[in-house]
């Protein structure tokens, strides 16, 4: 059975954490407001899906094929998840803009350019889900919409937050990096335990 509080401290620390969906969100809306860069998350939520979808098939195959692959694929996202921590627990409170128009064609191409899901994907399978439902690809799919409509509730809370997220952050940065990287430590940990 999943360790639920783990999988959601996982999932929630990475769909949360700033990357390229989560900045270029934040951007758009602080520019244009929400209901003119509603398409560029509708894309994003497109995007994501269709990489899920990739990424658990991939997985749920080499799995399959190799079982062998967990153990490295556990050290990969263990390492991973420590570098994110270092990387988020290191950043400066300071949000870059991305000055790039927010559409759906966009928000679609950006997905499939972006490692942080992939990772975020892999991880997820391979850690918590496949260990439980190997085979069994209708929960699969479950877990890999599940993923991507959290990434994009995520996406769109930035959204809504816009340049106020912006403040919060640049004021409470130290705090908020410190705390999202020890739960990526915990997450990391936990995997040997």
């Amino acid at each position: 059975m999943i360790n639920w509080i783990q999988f959601f401290s996982y999932v929630f620390v990475t769909a949360a954490t700033p990357g390229p969906n989560n900045l270029m969100s934040m951007s758009n809306a602080a520019r244009m407001g929400i209901k003119k860069s509603f398409p560029f998350n509708l894309g994003i939520l497109t995007g994501f899906f269709a990489v899920m979808m990739l990424c658990t098939f991939f997985c749920g195959v080499l799995s399959e094929l190799i079982p062998a692959v967990k153990t490295p694929m556990i050290f990969v996202g263990a390492a991973y998840m420590l570098w994110l921590a270092w990387k988020i627990f290191r950043s400066s409170p300071d949000i870059g803009e991305d000055d790039r128009k927010g559409n759906y064609i966009s928000g679609i191409i950006l997905q499939f350019v972006n490692p942080k899901i992939y990772i975020y994907c892999i991880v997820s399978m391979e850690v918590y889900i496949l260990p439980c439902y190997q085979g069994q690809w209708g929960i699969l799919v479950f877990f890999a919409f599940l993923l991507a409509f959290i990434g994009f509730l995520f996406n769109m809370l930035w959204a809504v937050l816009g340049s106020a997220l912006r403040m919060l952050f640049s004021k409470y940065a130290k705090i908020t990096n410190t705390v999202m990287a020890l739960l990526l430590v915990y997450c990391a940990v936990y995997l040997f335990i």
